[in-house]
């Protein structure tokens, strides 16, 4: 007896006896209705922010706390902080903080940054108290204990050697490096020998210090109700004070256009593109119009950039461009992954659809797909509890609030192709950038140095 097969490839289904099946068209976008936030700013000078998004029954937490340093350990001693933070204080240990974190259904995480240090989690909203108890303890009496830093300071060591070796760690180095010279924002990790240095008494020295909760933002979201909620928050982070404000990370000197540096990686079998200019702030008028511009250069998979080196030439698997925010100033940031053989081809392809951008700015049609893009991908970033209360923690910070983002895709919807190919213009011609091409100079040089624009060995 023969089998009869009714299995269909996805060609054969997207396709008819006339030829492909047309697209559906895109249906209307889903408004994501964002709660009302309430806010408090404590006497400690913590402030809080607080929103009901039921749903599932569990509450997400962010604390941000500025976390800037100047002096030349201060990197190496704030990872290790970092690590150390949920090791043991004086009345509960690893395992003991673990325990009960997880009889909530909750954890935390910390990371630290040259801007700020933050601690994130989760739980169940009815064991909010517990998780607070719990953060107000590490806050306030983490131990660092001896065995603990001497344990993650190791571990730490090795992650950082094998994270130096690694090609993207090595490209984002140089372009700090270029962008903002010896600014501290540039210190992102610190080396494997500065780990090994640190002492116990030097960490616990800093969380005394810069671990303080003046200027410092807690956001709670989740099923929850608000005001109870920043009650339970006073009542639990009363004792943590502290007679002065948290450090804020100085504003970088914003870079100048300029030639792009070539650092020599011997041996490397690829090169690394990146590319930074000037950009705007959220709060500036033209943000809406720059963030369209940008997804119709490189932002999306669908961008002229990406249709460019990957579809069309096969030069990467990724090619990405960008908003980055630094305290006082945004930037472009334009970046791409290519064979060493295909450096130069690669670099002149990047500059050609930059130069397109202004002399063939943006299509009706190209806004339009990148506005669609732009409102659906906020408005699903913005379904979750964690995505939500990671925004209003980033817009806290820089000055704004839930209104901003009701507002934004209104924005969005509001701009028009004029004012797009006037962002083009003004942030995308190839004049504007500078940057850095990591890669082994021998293979690479002689090709990108004939293009002009190019300075290093």
């Amino acid at each position: 007896m023969t089998a009869v097969t009714t299995h269909r490839t996805a060609e054969e289904i997207g396709r008819t006896a006339t030829g492909p099946r047309p697209l559906p068209a895109l249906g209307e976008t889903r408004e994501v209705a964002l709660p009302d936030v309430v806010e408090q700013t404590l006497p400690s000078g913590l402030r809080v922010l607080a929103a009901r998004r039921p749903g599932v029954p569990m509450v997400e937490l962010r604390l941000r706390v500025p976390f800037a340093g100047s002096d030349a350990d201060h990197p190496a001693v704030a990872e290790l902080l970092s690590s150390t933070l949920l090791t043991g204080t004086a009345d509960r240990d690893r395992v003991e903080i673990d325990d009960e974190l997880a009889a909530v259904g909750a954890d935390l995480g910390v990371s630290v940054d040259p801007e700020r240090l933050s601690i994130g989690g989760s739980g169940l909203s009815d064991g909010l108290p517990r998780v607070l108890a719990v953060l107000a303890d590490v806050l306030t009496a983490a131990t660092h204990p001896d065995a603990e830093v001497a344990r993650e300071r190791e571990r730490l060591a090795e992650r950082i050697a094998v994270a130096r070796a690694q090609p993207r760690t090595i490209a984002r180095e140089a372009l700090q490096r270029r962008r903002f010279g010896d600014h501290p924002i540039t210190r992102e990790m610190p080396r494997a020998e500065e780990v090994a240095a640190v002492t116990a008494e030097q960490v616990r020295a800093l969380q005394a210090a810069a671990l303080v909760p003046g200027g410092s933002i807690l956001t709670l979201v989740g099923d929850i109700d608000p005001q109870a909620a920043i009650a339970h928050v006073g009542d639990a982070l009363a004792g943590w004070t502290a007679g002065h404000d948290a450090r804020e990370l100085d504003p970088p000197p914003l870079p100048d256009p300029g030639d792009l540096l070539l650092v020599h990686r011997p041996g490397s079998v690829q090169s690394q593109l990146r590319l930074s200019g000037r950009a705007l702030r959220r709060d500036d008028d033209g943000y809406a119009a720059l963030q369209l511009a940008n997804l119709v250069f490189g932002g999306y998979f669908s961008s002229r950039w990406m249709e460019n080196i990957r579809e069309d030439k096969g030069y990467t698997y990724g090619a990405h461009s960008g908003t980055e925010f630094v305290p006082g100033g945004a930037l472009l940031g334009v970046e791409t992954d290519v064979a060493s053989d295909v450096t130069a081809a690669a670099l002149l392809e990047t500059r050609y659809e930059l130069g397109r951008m202004t002399a063939v700015p943006p299509s009706a049609d190209e806004v339009e797909a990148a506005r669609a893009y732009a409102i659906g991908s906020l408005l699903i970033s913005l379904d979750s509890q964690g995505g939500l209360a990671g925004m209003l923690t980033a817009l806290a910070a820089d000055g704004l609030d839930v209104d901003w983002l009701r507002a934004h895709p209104g924005r969005l919807t509001a701009v028009t192709t004029e004012q797009v190919a006037a962002a083009a213009l003004e942030f995308f011609a190839p004049s504007t950038f500078t940057g850095v091409v990591v890669g082994d100079a021998e293979v690479i040089g002689a090709g990108v140095r004939a293009l002009g624009g190019i300075e290093g060995p």
